[in-house]
């Protein structure tokens, strides 16, 4: 049982380490705490259900076709809206402005899907790899996979392009990035517009794993803001470390004790990182090394 719990557990936290990721981008670029990133999240497991089923494209598939999409929208919001907040209120008034906006994407999409769960049903979606005791499902395997390489193309883009130099100077200290010509506010519009194309990835595999209905992103922001505030706020890396460290500790207490608990164990991190560690237990020169 503690190996299953162990290996879904890895599996599970390399998919969260992928929802996550949007959220560290969202407040290491702007400061601005994102509450609307998981409604993002379920509109495209929306799209992708939509692709699915009137054109029979599968879940993956869709991701190449909801990311530009993603990414163009996640320019606009932050040029349209978040970018006309004052400077000193950036914080505060990005958690009611992305709250409202959170609640704008469910309202659309209970008028347009109705109340009701949804689902993506695909052939190896109740298949598994069994390797000697351990059971791994096919999905979460393919989710883990995606998420993997998610990531890597972009900590290479955040490491290696000069649009990632670009973006680390800005969060690193906004001021002098202008000073040596970098264009802050493009490089802000476009960060916010990576971090969206995150959430289109991340629909696109929750689509295939979970079934979902409009509702459903509010319980998944408490997991997401436990795993930005456990690595560290800002840093993307942290965030990953941190999502993983959890999808384990999940995992090992869902096999072992039930779920409920297994849930309680983000809000224990995430208050334990409150009163042991404000600044995250992966943060301090981790996080500048984003």
């Amino acid at each position: 049982m503690l190996l299953q719990g162990l290996a879904l557990g890895v599996l599970t936290g390399g998919l969260y380490a992928l929802l996550a990721s949007g959220l560290s981008l969202y407040f290491g670029v702007m400061r601005v705490v994102m509450v609307a990133h998981p409604a993002f999240l379920f509109l495209a497991a929306y799209l992708t259900y939509t692709l699915h089923t009137t054109l029979g494209i599968d879940p993956l598939l869709t991701i190449p076709l909801t990311v530009p999409v993603f990414f163009v929208l996640g320019v606009l919001v932050q040029r349209l809206l978040l970018a006309r907040l004052a400077a000193d209120q950036v914080q505060m008034m990005s958690v009611l402005l992305t709250f409202g906006l959170a609640l704008t994407i469910e309202g659309l999409l209970g008028t347009i899907y109705t109340g009701s769960y949804k689902s993506v049903t695909v052939g190896y979606d109740t298949k598994s790899l069994t390797i000697g005791s351990v059971s791994l499902p096919y999905d979460k395997i393919i989710a883990f996979g995606v998420a993997g390489l998610t990531l890597a193309v972009l900590f290479g883009v955040l490491v290696k392009s000069r649009f990632g130099q670009a973006l680390r100077a800005t969060i690193q200290h906004r001021e002098a990035a202008r000073l040596v010509g970098i264009r802050t506010d493009r490089v802000t519009g476009y960060g916010f517009g990576v971090g969206l194309a995150t959430a289109a990835v991340g629909g696109g595999v929750l689509a295939l794993i979970t079934p979902f209905f409009p509702a459903s992103h509010w319980a998944w922001i408490g997991k997401l803001m436990a795993i930005i505030v456990v690595g560290g706020l800002g840093s993307v890396v942290g965030a990953a470390l941190a999502a993983v460290l959890l999808g384990v500790v999940e995992g090992l207490v869902l096999v072992t004790v039930d779920a409920t608990w297994a849930t309680l164990m983000f809000y224990a991190f995430l208050f334990l990182t409150l009163l042991l560690r404000p600044q995250g237990f992966f943060g301090g020169r981790l996080a500048h090394r984003f």
